[in-house]
């Protein structure tokens, strides 16, 4: 396996640590992880792109060690597509660059898709499929009632989080129970939640990490250097992307990514990965580079 360099990106507005694979000659491809994760996360998956011989970059999101959390305080997904878009410049804003975003990732890397001015010529999104599609979707009623109740429940510790400091105290335990619950049974997780622990490892990054969640579901009002960007977090696509959801999702019920197709760009393309779970980068990242690597030579 491939050995990570370490960047240290000094944007005007947060220093951000980022790992990268392959040879910084090639194409860009922009890799956001969510929660509970880190750029570790993609180091299974990223040596395989980077033998293709393309640049892969993957930030440490904000709030998530060794980049700090927000000086502003911003968790809006308005915020993290403007964290994107200054990494990609800070890169050589390369017109040909790809954007893949896992969970939160994938939230900012949808919202990239619908923002008119995305300098990304691919987008990626994985495990949670573009929220504006979902909301449009076809379907029954009745298929969508009995849908929510499950989605529901494997979305309780959004609830969660909205308390005040007890989940900030609890996140060493209640990641875990996520990473035990979101992926395929039997699947061992030790160095990969390792990794996820070790990027919060005091209170004001767990603080970030909730944060992520209290912007969420109380979005109130975004910075304003944020605020044209964030009204583009739950549009629908203007450009074409590509969706990966693991079969076997315990934290995004995998039909919700069966039904978005219709709505999305001409162009995209939306593909189920076997025996995976929520984390597919890491649980099948041969099957889920192929899958990119197919896409990219499409366009």
């Amino acid at each position: 396996m491939i050995d990570p360099q370490t960047l240290t990106l000094k944007l005007p507005h947060l220093d951000v640590t980022a790992l990268s694979w392959g040879p910084p000659d090639g194409r860009l491809v922009l890799c956001l992880h969510g929660f509970p994760d880190s750029a570790w996360g993609w180091r299974k998956m990223a040596p395989l792109l980077a033998e293709q011989g393309l640049w892969v970059v993957a930030p440490f999101s904000r709030g998530y060690a060794p980049t700090g959390p927000a000086p502003d305080g911003g968790y809006h997904i308005g915020a993290l597509m403007y964290d994107a878009l200054a990494v990609h410049g800070a890169l050589g804003a390369p017109a040909d660059a790809v954007v893949i975003g896992h969970d939160w990732g994938a939230f900012t890397a949808s919202a990239l898709a619908a923002y008119p001015d995305s300098p990304f010529a691919v987008h990626v999104t994985m495990a949670v499929a573009p929220v504006g599609v979902i909301g449009r979707a076809r379907g029954s009623v009745v298929r969508q009632l009995r849908m929510l109740p499950r989605q529901l429940r494997n979305s309780w510790y959004i609830l969660f989080f909205q308390l005040p400091e007890v989940p900030e105290r609890l996140l060493s335990s209640v990641i875990p129970r996520l990473w035990r619950d979101w992926g395929p049974p039997g699947y061992r997780t030790e160095a990969e939640l390792s990794d996820a622990l070790a990027a919060l490892p005091s209170p004001a990054h767990r603080k970030a990490a909730v944060g992520y969640y209290r912007a969420l579901v109380r979005p109130g009002r975004p910075a304003p250097r944020y605020a044209d960007l964030h009204k583009w977090s739950f549009e629908v696509p203007r450009r074409p992307l590509l969706h990966l959801q693991g079969e076997q999702d315990g934290a995004m019920l995998p039909e919700y990514a069966e039904s978005v197709k219709p709505g999305l760009p001409a162009g995209s393309e939306v593909q189920m990965i076997p025996s995976a779970g929520h984390f597919l980068q890491i649980e099948r990242p041969d099957v889920t580079a192929e899958a990119v690597l197919a896409y990219l030579g499409a366009r």
